[in-house]
């Protein structure tokens, strides 16, 4: 599980097929040490295996293979060589929750139609798939390429706000209208739309 808080953004340096699928190569700022083997790493709020690594010194390289499924339903299938992606190491026992609860199971995409840009805040307007509409709500979280953010409103599309800190710390200071990111809905959201239909199904 992960929090949707970015510890670090990673760049990709290779992207090499595998399967029906690719074998990616990023580079980041996490000590080789601490990752094992089998770990997970959310990427771009993409939750992937690490099968390799390589210590660089001061930087990590992690290998990670991901199916065509994974390509086609996110972002995946469109990184090119030199992308930046947000990284998010797993939530501990004990740690702070500084976010929400996100499993890195995207849900799929989301357009940006608009950035507004003020001197304290970002506000980003969203257009979700349309079967993910009913699961976000004013207030509620949802998780955008890793980051948990807090929706300001919802309808057939939804806003969000970045701070500063969350620009510079992140890929979102880059992203324009017209990109493309990966979307994960609150988990709660979705076990109770889950539970509604199931309910109504039985009436």
């Amino acid at each position: 599980m992960f929090t949707g808080i970015i510890t670090d953004i990673g760049t990709l340096v290779a992207k090499t097929p595998f399967g029906d699928g690719a074998r990616l190569l990023i580079d980041c700022q996490y000590d080789a040490a601490g990752i094992e083997i089998g770990a997970s790493i959310a990427c771009a709020g993409v939750c992937l295996t690490v099968t390799a690594l390589e210590d660089g010194g001061n930087r990590t390289r992690f290998a990670a293979d991901v199916s065509g499924e994974t390509m086609e339903k996110t972002t995946v299938g469109s990184w090119e060589i030199g992308d930046a992606i947000n990284l998010e190491r797993p939530l501990k026992a004990g740690d702070e929750l500084g976010g929400h609860i996100v499993s890195g199971h995207v849900d799929g995409v989301a357009e940006i139609v608009a950035r507004d840009d003020h001197e304290e805040m970002t506000v980003f307007r969203f257009a979700p798939p349309k079967e993910l509409v009913s699961l976000i709500a004013e207030k509620g979280s949802v998780a955008l390429d890793g980051t948990s953010l807090t929706v300001i409103e919802a309808d057939d599309t939804f806003t969000v706000m970045t701070i500063p800190h969350t620009m510079g710390a992140t890929t979102w200071g880059n992203r324009k209208v017209g990109d493309v990111v990966n979307i994960e809905v609150d988990t709660i959201a979705r076990y109770v739309a889950r539970l509604v239909a199931v309910r109504g199904a039985d009436a």
